[in-house]
């Protein structure tokens, strides 16, 4: 899959998830689904994504720790 900008006439371009294959020899491109609606930042980090990236650099930008309890304590019933 890949992220493909085609341009619109005088419109903005339409920003489209695709993905391709082959058929009979021919390589073909099929529409998954139209990204135009979304924030650019977004589709940048699809990008990324599609190509093997990681989408937070550092598990402390996505999730902060509010509270912690120890570990290894086994409650028995």
């Amino acid at each position: 899959m890949f992220i493909d900008v085609v341009p619109n006439g005088r419109s903005a371009p339409a920003v489209l998830l695709r993905e391709s294959y082959r058929e009979a020899g021919r390589v073909r491109k099929r529409t998954i689904a139209n990204l135009g609606q979304l924030p650019p930042a977004l589709i940048d980090g699809l990008r990324v994504l599609l190509k093997g990236g990681i989408a937070v650099g550092s598990p402390g930008e996505a999730v902060e720790i509010q509270r912690s309890l120890p570990h290894g304590h086994v409650a028995a019933v």
